[in-house]
């Protein structure tokens, strides 16, 4: 199957796996495929209790309960994704950008080819990386081997290791994962100069998402462009 069919039966497997547990599916998905990355960016998916949570700034709540359901749901995510590209996924991730109702799931393939030698390059990569560099040092450290990679000519992906300090390895010894996940997720996002960033870009950024690998110390962050 070509790239575009293969994105076509995940979109649609997907859509139909979060409608089926969520109540309402998203209102459209959009799908990438670029070996060994995978996006799924999802548009207006809210279901109407979320949507009265969020009214109410209950926005915790929101997040605590879809990361249940997805939990459960990211086995057949595994699947869906593993039997489409013909390759083994190594680890899902996904974010919420709430207030714009949508999403992003995401996922690396377990490829022979290293990420290092992968190579999606785009004018802005410099001024990027600069960016992803300060924040990270701000929040955390110095990120090693920062990557970034333009999918296509909407979603950026990045990619940096080693980025955890002593007191974020304590939080996730002792169990507060997910608390860790939540709070780091709000800081970076309000750290970014989304400014200098669509500038630099020449486009408007849609929405941004951010995920770890806790075990890997391993953290991406994901543009979505207009």
């Amino acid at each position: 199957m070509t790239n575009r069919t293969v994105e076509s039966v995940i979109a649609s497997s997907v859509g139909k796996l979060l409608r089926d547990h969520f109540g309402k599916g998203p209102e459209a998905v959009f799908v990438t495929v670029a070996k060994p990355f995978i996006t799924i960016y999802l548009r207006n998916f809210m279901a109407p209790m979320e949507k009265v949570l969020l009214d109410k700034d209950n926005d915790i709540k929101v997040q605590d309960t879809r990361d249940v359901l997805m939990e459960k749901l990211l086995p057949e995510i595994n699947t869906i994704l593993s039997s489409e590209t013909g390759e083994r996924i190594d680890h899902i991730y996904y974010d919420w950008a709430l207030p714009n109702h949508s999403g992003v799931i995401f996922a690396e393939m377990d490829m022979e080819t290293p990420v290092n030698q992968v190579d999606y390059d785009y004018p802005a990569r410099a001024t990027v990386h600069q960016e992803i560099d300060r924040i990270t040092r701000e929040a955390q450290k110095p990120p090693h081997n920062l990557k970034s990679f333009m999918l296509n000519t909407r979603t950026l992906f990045t990619r940096r290791e080693d980025i955890l300090v002593m007191i974020e390895r304590e939080l996730i010894e002792n169990g507060f994962e997910e608390e860790l996940r939540l709070a780091k997720r709000r800081l970076e996002k309000r750290l970014l100069n989304i400014d200098l960033l669509e500038t630099e870009l020449g486009q408007k950024i849609e929405d941004v998402f951010v995920d770890w690998n806790f075990d890997n110390d391993t953290g991406y962050m994901i543009f979505i462009l207009k």
